[in-house]
């Protein structure tokens, strides 16, 4: 108490100061601009005010009345001047929430962006791969660390349901660059308290309540009004059981913001809430791939990333039969890391292992676009043994193109292994019981973290849709696969009872458990054919051992033929064009292996 209340001294001293610095006439500046956080980069600019360049819609431009645009002139934006937007965003749930405002954003937007996120380390992650991977042109961003801001406002009392995190408005000023000097504040209540003929707050002054960051705000708006630009409250329509939203628009021209104001979100009870439901579940199941598009006219910051793409792709052949399978493996697919709430603290004994695999919508990188991507999230969701699970880590890269990146997934998953070895599987094999274990006390016996080890996982296959697992070896009775898989020597293992070395072969493709660190995959495999192959004549290229385990066994699971494999078997042109990636890879081997690496072309050559 005694620390909180010196904290509250030392506010009430800022303030007094703030005030004295407050009762000096204001400079005259320009109006704030519509939908800036802040704003200060113009570049080469022209004052048209087209619609094109200020974004208002005719709405805008005729005026509405009461709460519409008839209520203060409305600033416009030039064309190429950059809007700022501030958001705070923290933890799983919120960083995958906050892309459907993202995705509205870019949709409307006529002018570059530069977006301002205060997050925490998660939400830091899972948006700077986001964005890196969007690729949209015109778009900057900057994080900011709210671990180092929270003690600005952790002392101030909060009942909000947000937490902390919703206080972190109170530091946009601290903490975003001291040149952007226009800021934009949006009344966040229309309760009769805060409802004014203009959305602005009314000389009652709302109560202090001690769980929002808006009392905070409107105190200081009170007693300071010049500080703020009057917006119509169209630019923030609240949707919860208790507003008056319709009183701020009469035509869907005139919605510029909608703000789902209540925990219940697209539950609350609202005059339009089915207008406004659908419209928000547009914007959530929307290609988010559209919405890379160029903004005409306006000069941009180089983004080096994009250039070397652009120069890579224009390298390409594309009379060459097979250009869009070279096209893929420089595709740059939008990539969602943990979709869902992830946490798993790897075991202290340095021997915890991750399960890496791939799957698609038909098939733990998943493969969907935006609108299979929430039809998964509604099923977890649906799910108790999903939502039980806390250390599964979902990453969703999103649909592009017209091959199954099967090694970009794997790539993704195994960048984000958090233990220091990794099972590198697929999604359609059942794994012993108790392997997990199994393969946890292998490390240790035969010294892996010393040693470059591939520790084979023996695969068979059953035929049975419903089958009772088999308990033990013993009771082992599925078939083999020879191609792919002879090299394990299923015989030996029958009867080992200690771990066996084997040498590599033409088509050997075993699953295994390798280090963290082990290579990638190669990327300009995809859909069916080769992706496995060739990841494990890296491994052998790089010496590793293939060790198999006399008491680990997985169950391949019968299921349809897959889109990519049914394109392989039909399609003629397509296995012109795996082979000849495949030699490609081959000569490639040669080229950074040598000698050594000669054996894979012949070895082809014979099978």
């Amino acid at each position: 108490m005694l620390a909180l209340e010196l904290r509250v001294r030392e506010v009430e001293e800022e303030n007094r100061v703030l005030r004295r610095k407050l009762s000096k006439p204001p400079p005259r500046s320009p109006p704030v601009q519509a939908l800036h956080a802040a704003s200060h980069h113009r570049g080469n600019q022209s004052r048209s005010h087209s619609e094109e360049g200020t974004g208002d819609s005719d709405g805008q431009k005729r005026g509405v009345a009461g709460n519409g645009s008839d209520c203060v002139q409305q600033p416009t934006v030039d064309k190429c001047e950059t809007i700022h937007v501030a958001i705070v965003c923290a933890g799983y749930n919120a960083s995958r929430d906050v892309v459907t405002l993202v995705k509205s954003v870019l949709f409307h937007r006529r002018n570059p962006l530069h977006f301002h996120f205060i997050t925490d380390s998660i939400a830091q992650q899972i948006l700077a791969s986001l964005f890196h991977t969007w690729m949209v042109p015109a778009v900057k961003v900057d994080f900011y660390d709210a671990d180092e801001l929270k003690s600005e406002v952790s002392w101030i009392p909060n009942k909000h349901y947000s937490g902390i995190y919703g206080l972190m408005k109170l530091v946009l000023t601290k903490t975003l660059p001291s040149d952007l000097q226009r800021v934009l504040g949006l009344v966040e209540n229309q309760s009769d308290w805060y409802l004014g003929n203009c959305g602005r707050t009314t000389d009652h002054g709302p109560p202090w309540a001690g769980d929002s960051t808006q009392d905070i705000f409107n105190a200081v708006i009170k007693q300071n009004p010049f500080l703020v630009h009057q917006m119509p409250c169209f630019w923030n329509v609240q949707l919860s059981d208790h507003t008056r939203s319709e009183k701020c628009y009469k035509d869907v021209s005139d919605l510029k913001v909608i703000h789902w104001n209540s925990p219940k979100k697209l539950r609350v009870k609202n005059k339009h809430v089915e207008f406004f439901r659908n419209l928000y579940l547009t914007f959530l199941e929307y290609d988010g791939n559209l919405l890379r598009r160029e903004l005409f006219g306006c000069p941009s910051e180089t983004d080096h990333n994009s250039e070397n793409l652009q120069k890579t792709l224009l390298e390409l052949d594309e009379d060459d039969p097979c250009y869009e399978f070279r096209r893929e493996r420089f595709t740059v697919h939008r990539t969602h890391l943990y979709f869902l709430h992830y946490e798993h603290q790897p075991s202290a004994d340095h021997t915890d292992v991750t399960l890496v695999a791939q799957l698609s919508m038909d098939s733990l990188a998943l493969y969907l676009s935006d609108a299979e991507a929430q039809q998964f999230l509604r099923y977890a969701q649906g799910s108790e043994v999903l939502m039980g699970r806390g250390n599964v880590g979902y990453h969703v890269v999103y649909k592009e193109g017209q091959f199954y990146p099967v090694n970009l997934l794997r790539n993704v998953a195994m960048r984000h292994v958090n233990t220091p070895y990794m099972f590198l599987s697929d999604i359609d094999f059942l794994p012993m019981y108790s392997l997990y274990e199994y393969l946890r006390k292998s490390v240790l016996q035969l010294d892996m973290t010393n040693s470059k080890k591939a520790l084979v996982v023996p695969a068979f296959e059953t035929l049975r849709y419903r089958l009772s697992y088999p308990k033990s070896k013993a009771e082992l009775l599925y078939h083999v696969w020879t191609k792919g898989h002879a090299p394990t020597n299923f015989a030996k293992w029958r009867t080992a009872t200690t771990p066996y070395h084997v040498q590599w072969e033409a088509d050997f493709e075993p699953y295994v458990m390798v280090q963290r660190d082990s290579p990638e995959y190669d990327r300009r495999f995809v859909g069916f054919g080769w992706n496995k192959v060739a990841h494990i004549m890296e491994l052998d290229a790089q010496e590793y051992e293939f060790v198999v385990l006399p008491n680990a066994y997985m169950i391949h699971m019968p299921h349809a033929p897959s889109f990519d494999i049914t394109k392989f078997r039909s399609n003629k042109q397509y296995r012109v064009c795996l082979k000849t990636l495949k030699e490609e890879f081959q000569q490639n081997m040669s080229r950074r292996y040598g000698f050594a690496a000669l054996k894979y072309m012949t070895a082809d050559n014979n099978s």
